[in-house]
């Protein structure tokens, strides 16, 4: 107990005894002392005494497409803080090929009396699936926000990335170094942030390198949102000639890095590969990637404040948040090369 306390004071920046009244309940502590106590607890990893746990205000629901992707995780741990803070318990709910769909785990989440849900890239990003869900949904009672996609048929708040601004910022970047065969490595045309990531990549190759709409089309590619889908499309506008690929996510720009070394090419040498998302842990990849910056945290508290707004009978507007990401420049990018052959 003795090293535990230790522990935790240090931790709080306050006494062993501060810590012990804490602990013991006792008065005389001032309430942000309480809370920092408290809060060294957590992230300890120690558990609060019974007395000293919160009642939780209810539940929330977060269904998210997978977590293989880095970025879902990384925007669960910040919605279920939030959600943490405002005393409600997060209940994560992850979709699984051949396991169960988003309807499925909605309605588990309705039956056990959620007061809300939050979807991440869920259906409403799917421009081909049926939106009458969500209407279902709302007339249950049951309130939700919805992450990353866009539909005109869904009345309530969304909360997205500015996928126009984001390619828009790679081509900016990628031509001021020289490069005028960019490709776009990109997921199914049929979502919301697809469609977008392309239009802000047309309309960069069109303001940057003068080149039309029809002409930036033969530098696209689609294929899934993994790791060997961004190996496959990169490929493929490798083969083509181009020096630089952007990508719709960091497990696409890893993949494309991939499809460069197999062709004999060095990153960035030969190619410039640029990544979307800024995943944990991708500063450190080989090379470290240059990519665009999603604001997880400010879309993940936007969504909560949105969520806790509507269940709080005052809701949010129904119309979409959008949010500027930001490019982070590391080793990924350099140089056009010259011409080959």
């Amino acid at each position: 107990m003795t090293a535990r306390l230790a522990d935790i004071a240090a931790q709080a920046g306050v006494s062993e005894a501060t810590v012990s009244r804490v602990l013991n309940g006792k008065p005389g502590v001032a309430s942000a002392t309480r809370e920092s106590v408290l809060a060294a607890l957590d992230v300890l990893g120690y558990e609060r005494p019974v007395r000293l746990r919160q009642r939780s205000a209810g539940l929330v629901g977060l269904i998210t497409p997978e977590l293989d992707n880095p970025i879902f995780p990384a925007l669960a741990q910040v919605i279920g803080q939030a959600l943490t803070r405002q005393g409600y318990t997060p209940v994560l709910a992850t979709q699984t090929p051949g396991g169960s769909t988003e309807d499925e785990l909605t309605d588990m989440l309705v039956e056990r009396g959620v007061a809300g849900i939050i979807f991440v890239s869920g259906l409403h990003a799917d421009t081909t699936a049926d939106m009458t869900r969500y209407d279902q949904l709302r007339g249950k009672g049951v309130p939700y926000v919805l992450l990353n996609g866009f539909s005109p048929k869904v009345q309530a708040p969304f909360v997205s990335p500015d996928d126009r601004a984001a390619m828009h910022l790679a081509v900016t970047h990628l031509a001021a170094l020289g490069h005028t065969r960019i490709g776009l490595a990109v997921g199914p045309k049929r979502f919301v942030p697809v469609l977008r990531k392309i239009e802000g990549f047309q309309q960069g190759m069109r303001d940057r390198l003068g080149l039309e709409p029809e002409e930036s089309e033969r530098l696209i590619q689609h294929s899934l949102f993994t790791l060997e889908g961004g190996q496959a499309a990169a490929g493929a506008l490798i083969a083509a000639g181009c020096t630089a690929v952007v990508c719709a996510s960091d497990m696409m720009a890893l993949g494309a890095i991939r499809a460069a070394r197999q062709q004999g090419l060095s990153v960035p040498r030969d190619v410039s590969v640029v990544g979307f998302d800024d995943s944990p842990l991708i500063a450190f990849t080989d090379p470290p990637l240059t990519t665009i910056r999603q604001p997880v945290q400010a879309m993940g508290q936007a969504a909560v404040r949105a969520l806790l707004e509507e269940v709080g009978g005052t809701p949010a507007p129904h119309s979409e948040f959008v949010f500027m990401p930001e490019l982070v420049v590391r080793g990924s990018t350099a140089s056009a090369p010259p011409p080959r052959g």
